[in-house]
């Protein structure tokens, strides 16, 4: 997860959003908070059960 919150951060800094209406890009905490979650998600199916 802590990953999936660097890449998050990392792409609002270097990518981020023009204009400013996007959803997810438009601010650090959302885009930080949705790459969480991606990055949960991601890596959740790499654990043995």
């Amino acid at each position: 997860m802590l990953a999936g919150a660097i890449a998050g951060y990392a792409y609002y800094y270097f990518v981020g959003c023009a204009s400013g209406t996007c959803a997810i890009t438009s601010s650090p905490i959302n885009s930080t908070l949705y790459g969480t979650m991606m990055g949960g998600l991601l890596f959740s199916n790499f654990q043995k059960n």
